[in-house]
């Protein structure tokens, strides 16, 4: 039992469980804005947001369990990665595999659960492509500079997915402008966060932006993205009829991407991980409170 309480514990650490805080609170702020469309009610059943959080974090526990292992070799090569789970043998390939399935019965049920208890066929419907295409993020770097964009679109599909999940009748504009806005801040700090490894990525023939354009376009472009960020919050804004609490809740995640942005330089990354893990965890839960705030005030 010891040894399998503490497998779990390295797979926990493997696939970093505590950073399902990017994309949780999009996934809920979704969930909210879903809810104010159902039935004689203005936000959605308590089931309903337990499912989301279950499907959110199964989902992407199978994503990254699936990159760890598609990368275990190319990690193993790399000073900063070569202490991970899998290529420091701390985790059997095996132990992966089984976490993984573990992980994607886990979303199957969830998605399950929207069919028997709410009536909800889309989510089950579409778990399998789901999965595919969430997994293959681990291939694009092999081919594409533009694998950051695709991560996002994996990572956004949650909170599109979230309001599939509680009313898909009201799926339209403001579900796009958001899993567009999620994709391009996603995007924008991977593009930072891979600047770490440009050497690695080039004697590995890998195709990051920052590998393959250089250091200061590639960070050119992620401030780009987080522009396009802050437009396409505010276009929500409007779309969806939100008030001056989200508006404070934007200009708070305006203010955290220009101070995300100007702790990386090209040739300086001592602030990535202050950058990448701080920064981030503390815009999507600054900008999913807002939202859910005024929604229920409203």
């Amino acid at each position: 039992m010891n040894s399998i309480l503490s497998a779990i514990r390295v797979w926990g650490d493997m696939v970093k469980l505590s950073h399902s805080v990017f994309a949780l609170p999009f996934a809920l702020m979704a969930a909210f804005l879903a809810g104010r469309h159902l039935p004689g009610r203005d936000w959605p059943h308590l089931g309903q947001l337990g499912l989301v959080v279950v499907c959110m974090v199964a989902a992407r526990s199978v994503a990254m369990t699936f990159n760890r292992i598609v990368d275990a070799a190319i990690d193993a090569r790399n000073p900063r990665t070569a202490q991970r789970p899998l290529p420091a043998g701390k985790l059997t390939l095996a132990m992966a595999w089984l976490m993984l399935a573990l992980s994607g019965v886990t979303f199957g049920l969830g998605c399950l659960g929207f069919h028997v208890y709410y009536g909800n066929t889309w989510p089950i419907l579409l778990s399998g492509p789901v999965m595919v295409y969430v997994c293959a993020y681990s291939f694009t770097k092999r081919f594409t500079r533009w694998s950051h964009f695709y991560l996002g679109s994996a990572i956004a599909l949650s909170p599109v997915a979230a309001w599939l999940a509680i009313h898909p009748g009201s799926l339209g504009l403001p579900a796009a402008l958001l899993m567009l806005t999620v994709t391009c801040w996603i995007a924008g700090f991977d593009i930072i966060y891979a600047c770490q490894d440009i050497d690695v990525d080039c004697r590995e023939g890998l195709h990051s932006l920052p590998a393959r354009m250089g250091p200061s376009s590639a960070l050119g472009i992620a401030r780009l993205a987080h522009l396009l960020v802050v437009v396409g919050l505010v276009g929500l804004g409007i779309i969806a009829r939100l008030s001056w609490i989200y508006g404070i809740g934007v200009l708070l995640v305006a203010g955290l991407l220009t101070v995300e942005n100007l702790l990386v330089r090209p040739g300086d990354y001592r602030n990535v991980n202050l950058a990448f893990f701080t920064v981030n965890g503390i815009v999507s839960v600054v900008l999913a409170t807002a939202t859910i705030v005024d929604l229920m005030a409203a």
